[in-house]
């Protein structure tokens, strides 16, 4: 994903961007801030990696945490939902996984949840199974893939 491309869409199209991050610990926030101008069309990142900053900072009901487990489609649904909701943004991605090492048979290394919400759309989720790859692996494949939602979710945006 060509995060200069993605940022010109976002720029033309007057969309602002929030991200809500839990395994990636920012770094996809990271990658977008790391090319001048981001600000045109960053408007903040969240990165809730305990339980307790989700409830805080993006408003995920703690028991949609405790019936699900942070990683699950439900928690990043919230949490995508409660970046667009405490931001200026048009549209947030979030990420909350299982990076490794570690994991458990239902929710094994490099299960990783996404959600994508906007202010066109209802929001979208998705879960991915990297596999037992290796943490920094797993981050890297989740930034890519929370990218192309974004990217996604912008042409979306555009139709």
């Amino acid at each position: 994903m060509n995060v200069r491309d993605l940022l010109d869409r976002a720029r033309h199209s007057g969309v602002m961007i929030a991200t809500a991050e839990s395994c990636t610990g920012g770094l996809v926030a990271a990658s977008i801030t790391d090319i001048p101008g981001s600000s045109d069309v960053f408007e903040r990142g969240f990165v809730t990696y305990s339980n307790v900053s989700k409830v805080e900072l993006l408003k995920v009901d703690s028991g949609t945490i405790a019936r699900h487990g942070a990683v699950s489609w439900q928690v990043a649904k919230a949490m995508a939902e409660g970046a667009l909701r405490n931001s200026e943004a048009h549209i947030a991605v979030s990420i909350t996984g299982v990076a490794g090492p570690g994991g458990t048979d239902l929710k094994p290394e490099g299960t990783v949840c996404f959600g994508l919400s906007s202010v066109r759309a209802d929001t979208f989720t998705e879960t991915r199974r990297f596999g037992a790859v290796g943490r920094e692996s797993v981050r890297a494949a989740s930034v890519q893939h929370a990218l192309a939602l974004l990217d996604s979710g912008i042409a979306e945006m555009l139709k």
